[in-house]
C-alpha cells in the first residue's frame, strides 16, 4: 500500500513542505496500530478523526451539542495543522 502513496507535489515543485504534508504515512502508521509514529508524523490526525466522527454522528443523530462539538474539533484541528506546519517550518 505504500508504494501507491502519493508525493507531495508542494514539496517536489518548490522544496518546501505543505501543510499537510505526513497525513497520508500517519493514516498508514495508524492502520498497522502505530499510534505514537502516527501522532509523531501528523499531529492533527487525532483531531480530524474526531471531526469526522462528530460530523458522521451528528448526521445520523441529530445531537444537542453537535453543532458546537463539531466547531470545536474544526478548530482543534486547524491550531493543530497551523501549530505544526510553523513547527516545521522553523525546524
Amino acid at each position: 500500500m505504500e508504494e501507491y502513496m502519493l508525493p507531495c507535489l508542494n514539496k517536489k515543485f518548490f522544496g518546501f513542505e505543505c501543510m499537510g504534508c505526513g497525513m497520508q504515512r500517519s493514516l498508514m502508521a495508524l492502520l498497522q496500530g502505530h499510534f505514537a509514529e502516527a501522532f509523531f508524523l501528523y499531529p492533527a490526525v487525532f483531531p480530524l478523526i474526531a471531526l469526522g466522527i462528530a460530523i458522521g454522528a451528528n448526521f445520523f443523530f441529530d445531537f444537542k451539542y453537535g453543532g458546537r462539538l463539531i466547531s470545536f474539533f474544526a478548530i482543534l484541528s486547524v491550531l493543530t495543522i497551523i501549530t505544526n506546519y510553523i513547527i516545521k517550518l522553523t525546524h
